[in-house]
């Protein structure tokens, strides 16, 4: 039988370097918001032999995230695997500063569509599932305020469900890549020099390699 990976955030960076690592071991499904970028994303995996199925979606909207959790159970019963990629990157600014759309489209991406997820997906992963969440360390870094808090509740929203599934799963796991040239930290580092940043496709095979 095909495992299952759900990757959210799946378009480019981190999620798009492991959907196509594990295009050899299980059917992907890609969610994302470009549908373009998704389609270079399955282009890919099929070279490899792969297939995902493709999601162009934004995990801020519930009502899609059931419509794709409902059809994942459909189609498949359940799944082995969710990488939780996506992230709103809202731009830097000081606290007093911070504008107040930015900080709610950093609630809703960061914080609420995670706390959605789980809601959705904890039944489809049952107790031999297992999730993956990604941190970032920000929190006291000057201008980082809305990115730091919304990200780091996030992280705290996932380690009570490591917690709370400890002793009957599904395994949820806490990660922190080393740093990567994605578009994510090329908004809040520009005109770093990206020859000193770890190669996605690296990473993705660090990830999976702890898994």
């Amino acid at each position: 039988m095909t495992k299952t990976a759900l990757i959210t955030g799946a378009s480019r960076g981190l999620g798009a370097a492991l959907a196509e690592a594990l295009a050899s071991t299980h059917h992907v499904i890609a969610v994302g918001r470009t549908t373009g970028a998704l389609e270079e994303l399955d282009d890919r995996i099929q070279a490899k032999g792969g297939a995902a199925t493709l999601a162009p979606m934004d995990v801020t909207n519930a009502d899609a995230m059931a419509v794709l959790c409902r059809g994942i159970h459909d189609r498949w019963g359940s799944l082995d695997l969710w990488l939780h990629c996506a992230i709103h990157a809202a731009p830097l600014a000081p606290a007093d500063h911070i504008d107040a759309k930015d900080m709610a489209k950093s609630v809703a991406g960061n914080v609420t569509a995670t706390s959605t997820l789980i809601t959705y997906v904890a039944p489809l992963l049952g107790q031999t599932g297992q999730a993956v969440f990604f941190d970032d360390p920000r929190e006291g870094h000057k201008f980082f305020g809305a990115y730091a808090a919304t990200k780091s509740a996030q992280i705290v929203l996932a380690r009570a469900w490591a917690a709370e599934t400890a002793n009957i799963g599904p395994k949820i796991s806490i990660l922190t890549p080393d740093p990567m040239p994605t578009a994510t930290r090329a908004r809040f580092f520009p005109g770093e020099p990206r020859e000193g940043l770890s190669d996605i496709h690296t990473q993705a095979a660090a990830v999976l390699a702890q898994l």
